[in-house]
């Protein structure tokens, strides 16, 4: 797997004595006097062998890379590298041949291998590999990648585009990407076949067009007062999840995986770092005091985990709250859906900005450029959403009859309970 790949432009700017990692062995080096060239590093006995390619090629880098790719085949072999010959002697038109016979599942894996560690989840990655394995695979995945046509492309996403549609969007977009990546490694050459645009756009329908939009299932926000009665009545740390998840409207995963050290209770506040976050972006949530009385009862069962599967010493998997609600007799809802009841009630029953609403919810608010003016998360304000929320949720039906008083008199009318 790559440590880094350089580029011509970088290579070129190297002005001090260093040595940079390229990829599987290969290395850029620059001496004291500034003399660049490239090497490759390996093993032989439990000895650390170098070999130094031309300097003159030394930000020729992609001829460096072919030089280190004949290394490794030697590696392969097991031929003998001290001997210089051995390497000048491999077949170049047999290695060539044997490096653009790659299969499509060589390339999906090797694809994955490099991008993984981009992707914010174990999920994620699985679901790369399950889509591909179960829909791409038994029409091409052993096919030569240079040799996979418009034809087989639309075998695989013809049987499943009208029934499993997201599915198959999402798989073309995959197979497009790997395709991409094995053309820019010279393993293939010409137009991609898996594109959309220009391409099988004029032979599938859009997605949009015949895919049927379910919305998750939520409960009316008048009926919060009540749930959360029963929900206090369950003597559960799923319970408490459900709880804290509810009132401070993130999604499962982001409350399942909380971590103590992203709450300050002393502040209120607590930090979901941008690697955990939907938009990769850092998203502070004010806690109102019925959160905090949660985090309270929950301080000291696990060291890291706020909400942990004492069982097991980690979080609780993402099917743990719906199947509490099952057990409760709300099947008919979704945990995701709670989002949404806090939205419709944010828009219903207060005169709070739908902006600050949206930002409650980490949704994207703007464009770029407006985001590049608007760099406040209006934390403050959201201060007071958060309590009125927790209010609404928590509080006696006299009392949220009050709060229903009080907001119904900022907007000059009056809601239902």
């Amino acid at each position: 797997m790559a440590i880094e790949k350089l580029t011509a432009v970088e290579m070129a700017c190297i002005s001090k004595q260093v040595k940079y990692g390229d990829e599987n062995g290969l290395y850029s080096q620059t001496t004291k006097n500034i003399v660049k060239s490239w090497i490759f590093c390996y093993q032989k006995n439990g000895v650390e062998h170098y070999i130094e390619f031309d300097t003159q090629n030394a930000v020729v880098i992609n001829k460096s890379r072919e030089e280190a790719r004949r290394v490794r085949t030697c590696l392969a072999k097991k031929l003998d590298l001290l001997q210089k010959s051995t390497i000048l002697n491999i077949d170049k038109k047999e290695f060539n041949e044997r490096e653009r016979n790659k299969t499509f599942d060589e390339c999906a894996s090797e694809y994955i291998a490099y991008h993984k560690y981009e992707w914010k989840s174990i999920k994620h990655l699985k679901q790369w590999e399950s889509s591909i394995a179960t829909y791409a695979s038994p029409y091409f995945g052993k096919i030569f990648v240079r040799e996979i046509t418009t034809t087989l492309v639309l075998q695989a996403l013809e049987p499943i585009w009208m029934t499993k549609t997201e599915t198959a969007s999402r798989l073309r977009e995959r197979i497009e990407r790997v395709l991409s990546w094995a053309t820019i490694h010279g393993y293939r050459d010409g137009d991609n076949p898996a594109r959309w645009n220009g391409h099988l756009q004029e032979l599938l329908p859009k997605p949009s067009r015949i895919k049927i939009i379910r919305h998750y299932p939520s409960m009316r926000y008048q009926e919060m007062g009540d749930f959360f009665s029963l929900l206090k009545a369950q003597e559960s740390i799923v319970a408490r999840a459900l709880e804290f998840t509810i009132l401070t409207v993130c999604r499962t995963s982001e409350a399942l995986c909380a971590r103590w050290r992203e709450i300050d209770l002393q502040s209120k506040i607590w930090t979901i770092p941008a690697e955990r976050m939907k938009n990769r972006r850092m998203h502070r949530i004010p806690l109102s005091d019925a959160a905090l009385r949660i985090l309270s009862a929950l301080k000291g069962l696990h060291q890291d985990w706020v909400l942990p599967n004492l069982k097991r010493g980690k979080p609780f998997s993402e099917t743990a709250m719906f199947e509490l609600l099952r057990k409760m007799n709300r099947s008919d809802v979704t945990v995701h859906g709670f989002r949404s009841t806090f939205r419709v009630w944010a828009a219903e029953t207060t005169d709070y900005p739908r902006e600050l609403a949206e930002m409650a919810l980490a949704h994207k608010q703007a464009t770029a450029v407006e985001e590049a003016y608007q760099r406040s998360d209006l934390f403050g304000r959201r201060q007071a959403l958060m309590q009125d929320w927790a209010d609404w949720c928590v509080r006696s039906l006299s009392k949220r009859s009050n709060l229903v008083a009080r907001q119904a008199s900022t907007k000059g009318g009056s809601v239902s309970v």
